[in-house]
């Protein structure tokens, strides 16, 4: 389980020092230092969630929050940050067949009688496509340019 469980508040108003358009960059880039100093964390371990980083982007790149509410929880050594009404999902790992066995998909079962034909459908209508008129030829000088002499 969680070896460490905290709840912060972020300040980002140095954010709005940076220019405009990378304001909300800046500001995930704020969190994620925050956590590493205050989780006691490598960079490389620390994970924001999709929450936090929608909420900074909500305004666009040049407004973000002053300041976020977060929970930090420390797992060995990860870190993971959340909203605090956003819940914890754990990603579930999909169950291993034996080697090579794959399902095949099924295919749509057929309603009907059994026995019983499907009816012919007619066919698409098949057209020649059409062909276009040759477009007029300008004058003989005017489709080659002129090597330019100098």
């Amino acid at each position: 389980m969680a070896e460490l469980e905290r709840v912060y508040t972020i300040p980002l108003g140095r954010a709005y020092d940076k220019t405009r358009v990378r304001r909300a960059r800046t500001a995930v880039k704020m969190i994620r230092a925050f956590l590493v100093r205050h989780m006691k964390a490598k960079e490389e371990d620390v994970r924001v969630s999709m929450g936090i980083n929608e909420l900074v982007w909500a305004r666009g790149i040049q407004k973000p929050p002053r300041k976020v509410k977060i929970r930090a929880v420390k797992d060995g050594a990860r870190v993971l940050a959340f909203l605090m009404d956003e819940k914890v999902e754990e990603k579930k790992e999909p169950e291993k067949g034996k080697k090579g066995e794959k399902k095949a998909p099924e295919a749509p079962k057929k309603e009907g009688k059994p026995g019983e034909k499907e009816a012919a459908k007619p066919a698409p209508n098949k057209e020649e496509p059409k062909k276009e008129a040759p477009r007029e030829q300008k004058a003989e000088g005017a489709s080659k340019p002129e090597a330019k002499k100098g």
